[in-house]
Order: C-alpha cells, then structure tokens, then sequence
C-alpha cells in the first residue's frame, strides 16, 4: 500500500510504491520466459545527460512486483513487460542544505508534544538561536532579516500564515515520522551512515512542452468536424497531430507505450489524456466527460521562475479560463496545489473558486521529509519552507441534481497533512488517490 501510516493528522506515504502500482505492465508475446532485467528508458534515447525513470523486468500476471534487478521466471505463454520507477528518484537520505538541523523533528519544542526532558537535552546540543515556538521562531527571523533590508508586505504576510500553520504541521509530522521509522519505512542511521552524496539524477530531455507550443498552431476543434477520441491500439509511434486534437484513451487492461517526438512515454491501463496548450481544451470539453475529482496543479508567476526562464507560467487570468465548471459533476472536489506566496493562495480562495462556483472547505499541506524523518529544509526557513499548501474546494452546482448525488459525498477535514519523501523529479507531486 502507498500509505504507510494513518493519524488523526493525516498520513505517511511510500510514493514509490504508488507509481509501481499502477500497473505499468507491456504485454510483450516475445518476451523469454526467463527474463533479465532491461535498463529500458521511457526518456529520449539521443539525449546523453538523459536518465531513466523507469527499469524493465519480465514478469507474469500475477507475480509480485519486482523491483529493479529482480529476475522472475515464469511459464505464461504471453509474458509482461513491467515497468518498475528507479528508486535513486526518492533517495532523498540528507536535508537539502547543510544548515538543516539533523534533529529538527526531535528539537524540544514547549508546543511539540515532546518530553520535557528531552527537550531540554535537546535544547543543550543546539544553538540558542534555533527556538522553536511560533512567536519566537518569527520574531528571530524579523531580527535577523532587519540587519540587512527590510521585509516588504509579501515576506510579511508569508511570516505571517507561516506562524499559524506551523504548530499544525510540527505536531501532525511527528507522529507519523516516530511510527515510519517503528515500522522501518524510514530509517533515522541513513544519514548518519552513509558516506555518499545524495543521487541527483540527470536532466530528463522532455519535449511535451514543444509539443504543447505546438497545440496552439492547430485551429479549433468543434463537434461538427473532427473526432474527439483516438483509440491507442498496438502501434507505438503515434502521430502527433493525432494527440493534439483529441483525447486519447487506454481502454485495455495493459500499459501502452507511446513515442512523441522521439522519445517513449507509458500510458497506464484504463486512462486517458489531453496532450495540449491550455488554451485548447476544446476536445476535452466536447468529450462530453464530467469528473468527480479535478485536481489542478497550474505553473505558478514568480520571480525565480521569470529569471532562469525555465517554463511557462499562468497569469491569473489564464487559470480561470480552465473549463472547469464544463467538466465538473455534481458535488465534484477541486483541489489545487499553490505555492506559499500569500498571493496566489489569496487568489484561489477569493478570487478563482468563487468564478468557477466552488466552496472552498479545507486547506491541507504537503510536509516533505528525507529518509531518516527530517525535513527537506528548515521549518522556520526565510527562504524556502518544507511544505506545500493544498486548497480542497466543492463544486457548487444545481441544486436538484447536487441534492441527488448529495449521499454519495464523503466529508472533507479541514485540515490534513501528506507526508512524503518527495521526488528529485522538479515539481512531482505524491498520490492523491
């Protein structure tokens, strides 16, 4: 299972486990009954700095997945190819800078839950300076921040939200990180032992965003001349056009690979997917389709984006232009990952669920953790902090028809944590499901 542990707070998840749960399996007729591994590449072969995602084994029906290097015999006539995540991608074992204390989640907080006494242990092993109540925390950080400039109103406001919320994801992660490292899921010698440097994987060449560029080329899409739907069948090379004007579906109950533009991508049993710009969604909204789920993760403006110029953002205009009330059912949840700018969760809340009818209900975090239970970065970072904010909204729709389906809603808490060692993967977000 991908969660490991469940609290009253919320949860421990194994992410890795997930993705090598959703049966990316190749039925392959020519695959040897005795099988080795494959160090196959779902990535662009021509790409030297390129690494691969995912490994291949030989496998039966009904074997237990393996992971990279397991060898599996079987005696099936039509065999499978499984496709396995590389774990490097989540060996996360260290914080990811040096000034991240390696007992941040053990440090004697009066608000933690922590024995007194060791806290005070605690507290003679660390710098004075690395206070952990909220007013404390904040107020040190204005001090430092005051020797150099003054804070503008973002900084303020991002202080601010950080000092409500940061009892709330102290007292939720620790439980769930004590019961990871009982049951051995995590493990607290990992950084302490080891000697080598965390594995950074190599640039994956990626060229979905060229073929997104490509999308707004294509002219529109209406019902009366073009299909919305393109079946995969067994050819893997598809034509690109085919992808940009349609939804393109996997009704069969193994995976499908695809090449795109030279490279390989899988495509899960019993899924579908609209390779397009956001501003063509034309075939997903005349597929007719509504979803009970509709789960949002928009490149959000900021600052650090507009200077490397690493990919496209969203103006907030853009992002309510999504057809999401279109494609939404009856009592559908929306949920939307935002940055900590105060700014866009503001915009969310305020501005962009009220245009699309949704009621915002609850506002969860993604706490991320390396594999000895730490934090990825310092709780009370001025810079970066080690987590994420998820805004859970309703739809709002007709009346009659949310009142039909009204039994089948499940409550939402107002409040939950996912804890995760996160992906090296840039923007990877864990399971929802």
């Amino acid at each position: 299972m991908s969660v490991v542990r469940r609290h009253a707070a919320g949860w421990l998840l194994d992410h890795l486990s997930f993705i090598n749960r959703c049966g990316y399996e190749i039925c392959d007729t020519s695959a040897p009954p005795g099988g080795v591994t494959l160090n196959t590449s779902v990535t662009s072969a021509g790409d030297s700095h390129a690494a691969s995602a995912f490994a291949a084994t030989f496998s039966s029906r009904d074997s237990p997945i393996p992971g990279p290097g397991d060898v599996i015999e079987t005696e099936s006539k039509i065999a499978k190819k499984r496709y396995v995540f590389r774990k490097e991608f989540f060996d996360v074992s260290k914080p990811y800078i040096a000034t991240a204390s390696e007992e941040q989640l053990w440090q004697g907080s009066p608000e933690s839950g922590v024995p007194e006494g060791k806290a005070n242990s605690d507290r003679e092993e660390h710098q004075e300076g690395t206070k952990s109540g909220t007013e404390d925390s904040v107020a040190s950080a204005r001090k430092k921040r005051k020797r150099k400039c003054v804070f503008n109103q973002g900084e303020l406001d991002a202080l601010e939200y950080h000092s409500k919320v940061r009892k709330l994801i102290w007292e939720g992660t620790l439980p769930l990180v004590q019961e990871g490292l009982k049951s051995g899921f995590l493990h607290r010698t990992t950084s302490q032992l080891s000697c080598r440097k965390n594995i950074v994987p190599g640039h994956i060449g990626c060229g979905l965003a060229e073929l997104c560029e490509m999308a707004k080329q294509f002219p529109d899409v209406n019902a009366g001349n073009h299909r919305t739907v393109h079946l995969l069948d067994d050819e893997t090379a598809v034509p690109e056009q085919d992808l940009l004007s349609c939804v393109t579906e996997n009704n069969s109950n193994c995976a499908k690979m695809i090449v795109l533009m030279g490279q390989k991508y899988l495509v899960p049993p019993k899924s579908s997917f609209l390779l397009s710009d956001i501003s063509c969604l034309q075939p997903l909204t005349l597929n007719k389709k509504k979803y009970d789920v509709i789960v949002i993760d928009p490149p959000w403006e900021n600052k650090s984006v507009k200077r490397s110029n690493r990919y496209s953002y969203l103006s907030s205009w853009q992002i309510k232009q999504i057809p999401v009330p279109a494609l939404a059912a009856a009592n559908c949840l929306v949920v939307t990952w935002v940055t900590n700018r105060q700014k866009h969760l503001r915009f969310v809340k305020d501005d962009l669920y009220p245009h699309w009818s949704v009621k915002t209900l609850a506002e969860w975090h993604w706490v991320k953790i390396t594999t000895a239970g730490e934090f990825v970065l310092p709780l009370d970072s001025l810079h970066k902090k080690p987590y994420e904010v998820l805004i859970l909204g309703r739809v709002q729709g007709v009346e009659k028809e949310a009142v039909r389906k009204s039994e089948d809603v499940l409550p939402v808490a107002e409040h939950k944590l996912i804890v995760s060692i996160p992906c090296s993967l840039h923007s990877h977000k864990p399971p929802l499901t």
